[in-house]
């Protein structure tokens, strides 16, 4: 096949675009035009797939990321066999010639995740969720999906194929989790427990544990987490790519997965806290369903309550005093990871997938994507 992969709103180093959907694409001996922001950030493009650079879209600025994501899809949806889409955004970027090869890689709850939007004021927020639901209508209509959760079901009519946001386990035993480090991967806002973790970090960086976000940040609590570094109570790392992000984090003594409460995330698994199992990190979560009822059952880690920073600190001091019950949490979790989150389980159905909605006779727009879908 060739597959033309776009997005505008994710890091081009996307773990779950780059280091899963396209590496298992390249290695199935497919072509990849991949749109994405890779000068505004920073990022070389890997040699094997043809790279076409927009603007990224960010916060309120996303009108130009948004037209130069039309023109290259334009330019280049003619020798597609797959158009896969990674933003809601551009669903409204779709030339209508592409149409019939369009599909939405569904990330997240796009409606439900507004209320975690800093940038997105109040009474425009009750305002998009309903436009955001009927876009996400009019898209099932017309494309066909992929969902990342079997906890998106819900939002659709039909049926549509689940590639959960899996990832890499090595068959062997990781290193042991130390004494020394807690560690977190993934974006940093205050939904997402930031201002939990910077006081986290001024507590035990007191006893000598060292704190390591690794993670872009939103606006709104870059300026703190700069503060937290100068003082000296955490490491904030930034975007690291997501193979040198997971090898850091090995031999750390805990993984923080500190989600508040948030419509968004009641029906989404934190893709750290398996990355944290996979790499025989015990795991720290507040108690989401999807996080509790994997954390739980598998007694790789511990669930505290949400926005409690004193019982967060009484987990880690836990850890560091028991070694034996480390060493069981990251044995229990590596062996559950290997066992259910191995990304090349997923990656064989996602590319099969592809391959067969490219090989069907084309839907004429505006029939049901999900006629095609499989289960």
């Amino acid at each position: 096949m060739r597959v033309c992969v776009c997005t505008v709103v994710h890091h081009p180093e996307d773990a779950r675009i780059l280091h899963r959907q396209i590496r298992a694409l390249l290695s199935a001996g497919h072509e990849v035009t991949y749109i994405a922001p890779f000068r505004a950030c920073n990022v070389r493009p890997w040699q094997e797939v043809t790279p076409v650079d927009v603007p990224r879209a960010i916060d309120k600025h996303r009108m130009k990321a948004l037209r130069a994501a039309r023109k290259a899809l334009a330019r280049h949806a003619g020798y597609a066999d797959v158009i896969l889409l990674h933003d809601p955004e551009l669903l409204l970027a779709v030339p209508r010639a592409a149409r019939s090869k369009v599909v939405w890689d569904v990330h997240e709850d796009t409606a439900a995740a507004l209320s975690a939007k800093g940038w997105l004021l109040g009474p425009l927020r009750l305002l998009a969720r309903p436009l955001v639901r009927a876009l996400e209508a009019h898209a099932e209509r017309r494309y066909r999906l992929l969902l990342a959760e079997e906890g998106y079901r819900g939002r659709f009519r039909g049926e549509h194929p689940v590639v959960p946001n899996t990832t890499y386990v090595a068959d062997t035993a990781p290193e042991p989790p130390g004494d020394r480090r807690v560690v977190y991967v993934g974006h940093l806002s205050k939904a997402r427990g930031a201002l939990d973790m910077i006081e986290i970090a001024r507590a035990v960086s007191r006893e000598g544990v060292a704190v390591e976000l690794i993670g872009t940040a939103d606006l709104t609590v870059r300026p703190l987490l700069r503060d937290a570094q100068r003082e000296g109570i955490l490491r904030w790392y930034g975007f690291v790519p997501n193979d040198r992000a997971l090898r850091i984090i090995e031999g750390a003594m805990a993984g923080l997965a500190l989600l508040h409460d948030e419509p968004n995330y009641r029906h989404s698994m934190p893709t750290k806290v398996v990355e944290y199992m996979a790499h025989g990190v015990p795991v720290i979560t507040t108690p989401n369903p999807p996080a509790a009822e994997l954390v739980g059952p598998a007694g790789c880690g511990v669930i505290v309550p949400f926005g409690d920073v004193e019982a967060t600190v009484r987990a880690v001091r836990r850890l560091r005093e028991d070694p034996e019950l480390r060493a069981d949490m990251a044995k229990r979790g590596h062996e559950t990871a290997r066992a259910r989150f191995h990304w090349p389980l997923q990656a064989e159905r996602f590319v099969s997938q592809l391959v067969e909605w490219s090989a069907s006779r084309p839907a004429r727009d505006g029939s049901p994507s999900q006629a095609s879908g499989t289960r």
